[in-house]
């Protein structure tokens, strides 16, 4: 780069950021105005009359006027919108994302409404820049007046410097710590009366490369305030990746309010200018910045020579245009909205449909009824029905032989069928309800960004704290035959037979209407077989006169008829002995499915249907990218 030194520009120079007079002694009153203006044109006045040239006038910013204030006009478009969506989806999802996490976020709305408070009349362009790459002589070139110092001295801009071509803009350099002293207007002249840039505020930044820290930290919270940015390159620097990476590539959807300047191009012989353009195109490109090339939005990239002058008009003119549009502050923060929402991206887009479905619904109520026992119940209230029409249908005979079987002999069926149930079967049940709610939660949670997954798995698992003991108390309300009461959610009633102990009493099936004819029928048939019996025996004896074959077909009919009435018992019970058993099962099932839906599906659907809540916020703010992201 060619140096401009200081006797480039010392003839016209200010001393005024230095805040200091001639003698040293400071330049400010005690009413808060400075004085740096009127002493630097002192000072070039009293030099160009000793040179006897032109003295060039430098207005300072008039900081003490009573200050112009225009609140911002409400941006037309879907930007309102979208910040109150972005702002409901903070706050809905404060509880359930960390706070670094909406960091962001919460800057871009603060940030949002301090602008939103100032005017919008303004446009505040940055300009920035590496160590030598020109951006205070562009600045100087703009504004028509070497207000921004220049010179070989590293670093030569060590604080933000603000020419503001109207007033009221004094909110907007508070807001960006530009201190009083630092505040100027531009040379009265051509660009000072262009109406095109009426409302413009450019800031000189220092060095983004800077050896100094501090220069780099302002650098960074200035550029995080501005409206546009205006980055000057030269040849030598145009691709260094401190830039690229640091800057131009995170900042690649802010492309609509970006200006790249390839400055210096007097130094480049013949069409180097152009190779270089093209190259720092591609480099610009593949950061993923659009160029707004053919009508296209997207960044302004040009070649010009501060120094020469070539080329500034037309920035100049590009930058009018820019201003007089008055929409960089609402492109600046739609921006931003875009910029965090493509951070929260994975915090909030699901992979796939996660939620819900009626299957996953069904499959936790199966595995809950399995777990609980209801087909097993089922079965028992079934047998049990078969056993009490048994015994009521069922000849004496025949009922006098089970009692004998059941009387309490060791090895009966029944004797077995009350053993105590293993420890380990219900152990086993618990672990079927674990693992009914894991997969429900898992099924839920599927695709789902890892918090919002997080949050449905501690809702399952949290519902699911003593949901086998409260399965069991809901199977023993439903009064299903095998359910007794028993702690854990177990199956051990459902291998107890004929009795369920509700209370200490057993509880036995209803009996259907034609059981009394049965057993009538069935006592009618053992009085045949007794009579008969009875007549045989008084023939063996003498007492009644001898004939076998009445009394032995009266004694043949009554035994043939028991189990015939026996049978067709059995076979009339068949129907109502299956659907009292599904009754009972059903009951148990949907004891378990509503005990199961109220402590787990029920959570698990509110934390779903936070999520969707938070989705289509989410898709508010990014429904209207102005950035494609």
């Amino acid at each position: 780069m060619t140096a401009v030194t200081d006797e480039d520009h010392g003839k016209g120079k200010s001393r005024g950021d230095s805040g200091e007079k001639p003698d040293g002694t400071k330049g400010g009153r005690e009413d808060g105005r400075w004085d740096d203006g009127l002493i630097a044109r002192r000072a070039a006045a009293a030099a160009a009359r000793d040179a006897d040239e032109p003295v060039p006038v430098l207005a300072p910013a008039d900081d003490d006027a009573e200050p112009q204030v225009e609140a911002y006009a409400p941006a037309d478009g879907p930007l309102p919108a979208r910040l109150d969506a972005l702002r409901e989806l903070v706050g809905l999802s404060r509880a359930r994302l960390d706070r670094d996490t909406l960091a962001e976020a919460g800057r871009v709305l603060d940030e949002a409404a301090a602008r939103q408070r100032l005017s919008s009349r303004h446009t505040v362009v940055a300009v920035a820049g590496a160590t030598g790459s020109g951006k205070s002589t562009l600045f100087n070139a703009l504004a028509g007046a070497p207000i921004s110092d220049t010179g070989l001295r590293r670093p030569t801009t060590s604080q933000p410097i603000a020419c503001s071509w109207t007033d009221g803009a004094a909110g907007l350099l508070d807001r960006l710590a530009v201190p009083g002293r630092l505040r100027r207007r531009p040379h009265p002249g051509p660009a000072a009366f262009d109406e095109a840039l009426q409302g413009l505020v450019l800031v000189d930044l220092p060095d983004h490369d800077s050896a100094a820290t501090e220069h780099r930290d302002q650098v960074d919270r200035v550029l995080a305030l501005v409206d546009a940015v205006i980055w000057v390159v030269d040849p030598e620097k145009y691709a260094d990746a401190a830039l690229h990476e640091r800057y131009l590539r995170p900042l690649a959807g802010h492309a609509e309010v970006t200006f790249v300047v390839l400055n210096q191009t007097d130094r480049l012989p013949g069409e180097a200018a152009d190779l270089v353009l093209d190259d720092l195109r591609r480099l610009l490109d593949e950061d993923g910045i659009a160029l707004g090339e053919h009508g296209e939005p997207g960044a302004t990239v040009m070649s010009l020579s501060a120094l020469t002058g070539d080329g500034v008009p037309e920035l100049r003119e590009m930058i009018g245009r820019f201003v007089s549009d008055r929409t960089a502050a609402t492109r600046r923060l739609s921006a931003d909205v875009d910029a965090a929402a493509a951070r929260l991206r994975r915090v909030y887009v699901a992979e796939g449909r996660p939620g819900l479905g009626e299957r996953a619904r069904e499959e936790f109520t199966d595995r809950l009824a399995e777990a609980v026992g209801a087909a097993a119940a089922g079965q028992a209230a079934e047998r049990e029905w078969r056993r009490n029409a048994s015994r009521a249908c069922g000849t004496p005979w025949l009922r006098l032989w089970r009692w004998y079987e059941n009387r309490g002999l060791p090895g009966s069926l029944d004797r077995m069928g009350q053993a105590l149930t293993p420890p380990e079967e219900e152990l086993t049940a618990r672990q079927r309800v674990e693992q009914a709610v894991r997969i429900v939660a898992d099924d839920a949670s599927d695709g789902l960004p890892g918090p919002w997954a997080q949050a449905v798995r501690e809702a399952a698992f949290t519902g699911a704290q003593g949901l086998p003991e409260a399965l069991d108390e809901l199977a023993v309300k439903a009064g299903a035959p095998g359910a007794a009461k028993r702690g854990g959610g177990t199956e051990t009633g459902k291998a107890k037979g004929t009795v369920d102990r509700i209370g200490g009493r057993p509880a036995k099936p209803p009996r259907p209407k034609w059981w009394p004819a049965a057993v009538l029928a069935q006592a009618s048939m053992t009085l045949l077989q007794i009579f008969g019996g009875l007549w045989l025996v008084g023939q063996i004896i003498g007492v009644l006169e001898p004939g076998l074959v009445t009394p032995a077909l009266i004694m043949l009919g009554g035994v043939v008829g028991g189990p015939l009435v026996e049978w067709a018992c059995a076979a009339a019970i068949r129907g109502p002995a299956r659907r009292y058993g599904q009754d009972a099962e059903r009951r148990l099932r949907e004891a378990a499915a509503g005990c199961g839906r109220a402590r787990v599906l029920d959570p698990v659907a509110a934390e779903l249907v936070r999520y969707r809540e938070v989705r289509e916020r989410y898709v508010t703010v990014t429904e209207f990218s102005t950035t494609g992201r």
